[in-house]
């Protein structure tokens, strides 16, 4: 199967089905802590286990009205089946393919120029609809503080809480759409939402996410902000607003190049903002300028708990859902969880975009070990002295690479996905005064390292081989290596039957 997008969130689940990635579970679970430790131990099973439906999640040991869905995109295949692909390989060679005729500005303009191209060649532009399966059911709130008595609200939707000290439930996989106030471009982001009651939730932008700054914008207007929130629909969807893409490009154009299909949009009932037609569910809401509260703790991609630290709040409006809605939902935690799989898939697909930039990088990983982003492995062709620390610095400064704490750059016959290689050419090639390099960075506003939350050090580590005009006046060895006949010899030695002595 190859090139598919879905028409609903429900249509990916039977696609996993009928590929043997998925399993049903008919028997009522707690959404209270336990459908957390199964999720956990499926993610943690070899190539990610398989994708689990809760048929009968328990709000408080009645049962929801709607199926859960988790682990969804936790493994490689499953990233591919949800971006119509048999592989991820297949979207980095599209990728390839559009960026033959190179386009100019930089990295910015290279991918802007992609998405455009990309998306006139195969008509994949987002374009609004007249209505749309999102909201064959409706419900609006006149503002009423009693969510008690509400016939619908969040309270209604099997919303975890994943780990014992949490300081709540949490939306963990919404999609969040938002405009800036000053040029009305959007921006979709993930960003996870404590339910505080049936209709107010936080809302965890940090500082140097867009939709941190758009606040800002309003902020300063003094006006309120209006605010969407997507659940479900094309996974499509769900990946392109995790993708890393420079401020002000649109990730419906990523989720139409990937898809190869536009995206259909509706407006939402309350506020002037375009949603996915085909989502399961939409909140609509506001954020009032200036208005915290306290959010959190929240056990984390850490492997930790953050802190409670003030964010934003999110007032529900309306919420509109699909007939037969699935809510869709994740956990974070002690790596490998769902979320290493699709961070290695995006950054498989921006490979190609990188190499626009820095034409010397072979190959880049983001291995499980380093908690999601902390630990960034480099392969390059060598070609000068430092040539390593040019790399470390160009990509500490793009977007979300600015969290990585240490870089490792290692020389091109190094395979970035097998830890233990890297790990050798770290110990083997470096001298520890000589190869590193620590420097000043905005750091991950959740890890808990630092002494002062955001802002934190860097370190790189370069391990490739060293020249002369590195200072290094030695001789460099030459590596352990069989010659080659010998390896021909004992090839067929080994494919022959033995014969005793």
């Amino acid at each position: 199967m190859s090139n598919r997008s879905y028409t609903s969130f429900s249509g990916f689940l039977q696609t996993l089905e009928a590929a043997g990635e998925l399993k049903r579970i008919v028997t009522p679970v707690d959404t209270n802590l336990q459908i957390t430790e199964l999720a956990d131990r499926e993610m943690k099973a070899p190539e990610g286990g398989k994708a689990l439906l809760f048929d009968q999640p328990l709000i408080d040991g009645k049962p929801s009205a709607f199926p859960l869905a988790i682990n969804t995109m936790g493994s490689y295949r499953r990233v591919a089946l949800a971006l119509g692909r048999s592989s991820i390989e297949e979207v980095v060679e599209q990728i390839r393919s559009l960026l033959k005729v190179k386009p100019l500005n930089g990295l910015r303009g290279a991918i802007a120029a992609l998405l455009h191209r990309g998306c006139s060649l195969i008509r994949g532009r987002p374009k609004r609809v007249s209505k749309g399966p999102c909201k064959e059911v409706i419900y609006r709130f006149d503002g009423s503080t009693d969510t008690q008595a509400l016939p619908f609200s969040l309270g209604s939707l099997p919303i975890l809480k994943c780990w014992p000290q949490d300081g709540g439930r949490f939306i963990t996989l919404p999609t969040v759409y938002t405009r800036d106030p000053n040029s009305g471009e959007r921006n979709i982001g993930v960003y996870r939402m404590q339910v505080y009651d049936g209709l107010t939730t936080g809302m965890h932008w940090q500082v140097h996410k867009v939709a941190a700054r758009h606040g800002e914008g309003h902020l300063a207007r003094k006006t309120r902000m209006p605010v969407a929130v997507a659940l479900g629909g094309d996974p499509a969807l769900t990946f392109a607003a995790t993708a890393p893409l420079p401020d002000g490009l649109d990730e419906l154009l990523l989720a139409g190049l990937i898809r190869r299909h536009p995206v259909d949009l509706v407006r939402c009932e309350t506020m002037d903002i375009d949603v996915p037609a085909h989502s399961d569910f939409i909140l609509e809401g506001y954020v009032e300028p200036g208005e915290l509260r306290p959010e959190g703790p929240f056990g984390d991609h850490t492997g930790f708990y953050t802190p409670v630290d003030d964010y934003p709040v999110f007032h529900l409006q309306a919420i509109t859902h699909r007939k037969g809605a699935v809510y869709p939902t994740t956990i974070v935690g002690m790596p490998p969880m769902e979320d290493f799989y699709i961070g290695t898939a995006i950054l498989r697909i921006f490979l190609p975009i990188l190499q626009m930039h820095f034409p010397e990088i072979r190959d880049i990983a983001l291995p499980a070990e380093g908690v999601f982003h902390n630990l960034l492995f480099v392969s390059i062709r060598k070609r000068y002295a430092w040539q390593a620390y040019k790399i470390m610095h160009g990509l500490w400064g793009m977007g979300q690479m600015m969290f990585s704490k240490y870089v490792v750059v290692v020389d091109e016959d190094c395979d970035v996905h097998n830890t233990s290689e890297v790990l050798f050419c770290l110990c083997a090639n470096t001298d520890p005064q000589r190869d590193t390099s620590v420097v000043k960075n905005p750091s991950d506003a959740l890890d808990h390292a630092p002494i002062v939350a955001t802002l934190g050090t860097h370190m790189g580590f370069d391990a490739t081989r060293k020249f002369p005009t590195e200072g290094y006046t030695r001789r460099w060895p030459d590596p352990i290596c069989m010659s080659p006949e010998i390896r021909t010899w004992a090839d067929k030695f080994m494919e022959a039957p033995c014969k005793a002595v």
